[in-house]
């Protein structure tokens, strides 16, 4: 059987890592597509070994540009790629104009096409990346959904029929990374963290978030008013923002560079909390069990939030940033995303289910 997968960013490729193994192990052809959709200083030949991928068969390169640009150029290189390669099924990742336009390549082409991370809803059509997944699984043939909640938003779109509760991959993949960042990493020492010190380990990304100067600011000054110690890679793009501020000096925040990917994990399995405005992070903070404060006013991961271990935090609200320092976790952590997800995702992909 040949399963072509496409992915466009890093978090992607860290899905794609423990299916890749799978796959490569019962003896499928597997074809891997790189869009290029976002271009990362740490997507390079460490991180592929670290995390143990094969090298893309084919790499689209097709940098940033507006949405309908970025979808438009990956719909027009990857169908001749499609044609080409016959592929029995195609496997798409979560919810970026990768997903969208390699979904939509497929299924023009009666290229059976399967949704990893399906059914996943923030009811915010302002995002892109909403647009994205709920399009995606639409037009997909098998929806491969993550938690219940995920399977309750199928039904709810009359989507059941194709939809398999499989658990979430990024449970591989953390259990696979952590233990080799546990062996690998030596970000600790590099950022002068002593052992069992604690920190607030900080993401910002969303453009409501980073592209203003003063909403950027509000919530920097914020968080520096904690007293807490906070770690903070900062994406080139965010720090072009900060050199407009005119106080950029901070007590509390330590302002660092993108982190290589197990270095990243290091920082995260170490830390005291998690402050983030990601979607994949909120998850990652609750596999790791670590408490996480999510700078939105709403998330994907609905079941991250009734657990206790996760709690919305918009930036504007009038208990931001005070409420960080009451937020503690419970003594309970349910098994929400599962176990041995990429075996599950072979066997529907293969039939064997």
């Amino acid at each position: 059987m040949k399963i072509m997968q496409v992915v466009g960013a890093r978090p992607q490729f860290v899905k794609l890592a423990p299916l890749s193994k799978v796959i490569r192990k019962s003896g499928h052809n597997e074809v891997i597509v790189h869009s290029g959709q976002h271009y990362d200083i740490q997507m390079n030949e460490v991180f592929f070994r670290d995390m143990e991928i094969p090298a893309p068969d084919y790499n689209l390169s097709v940098g940033s540009g507006t949405q309908a640009v970025q979808t438009g150029e990956i719909l027009a290189l990857i169908e001749p790629i499609l044609i080409k390669e016959k592929p029995d099924v195609l496997v798409v990742y979560g919810d970026t104009n990768t997903t969208l336009a390699g979904a939509l390549a497929a299924v023009k082409l009666g290229i059976r096409t399967a949704h990893v991370e399906a059914c996943l809803r923030s009811f915010n059509r302002s995002m892109p990346e909403e647009i994205n997944r709920v399009v995606t699984d639409h037009i997909s043939d098998i929806l491969l959904a993550p938690t219940p909640k995920a399977m309750e938003n199928a039904a709810r779109e009359g989507l059941s029929d194709k939809c398999v509760l499989v658990g979430d991959i990024m449970v591989d993949s953390l259990l696979f990374g952590i233990s080799k960042a546990r062996e690998q990493s030596k970000v600790l020492q590099e950022l002068k963290i002593a052992e069992g010190e604690e920190y607030c380990l900080l993401t910002l990304h969303r453009p409501y978030n980073v592209d203003n100067t003063e909403n950027l600011q509000h919530i920097l000054r914020a968080l520096d008013s904690l007293d807490k110690r906070i770690i903070f890679p900062v994406h080139p793009r965010t720090r072009q923002i900060l050199q407009k501020m005119q106080n950029r000096i901070f007590r509390n925040i330590n302002f660092v560079a993108p982190q290589a990917y197990l270095d990243f994990l290091t920082l995260m399995d170490n830390c005291s909390m998690i402050l983030s405005d990601s979607g994949g992070i909120q998850k990652e903070a609750y596999i790791l069990k670590k408490p996480c404060v999510t700078l939105r006013p709403e998330t994907e991961w609905v079941e991250t939030v009734e657990s206790g271990w996760n709690m919305l935090l918009p930036t504007d609200s009038a208990v931001f940033p005070k409420k960080v320092l009451s937020f503690q976790a419970p003594d309970t952590h349910p098994d929400i995303f599962g176990r041995e997800v990429s075996e599950k995702i072979l066997a529907v992909l293969t039939g064997n289910s």
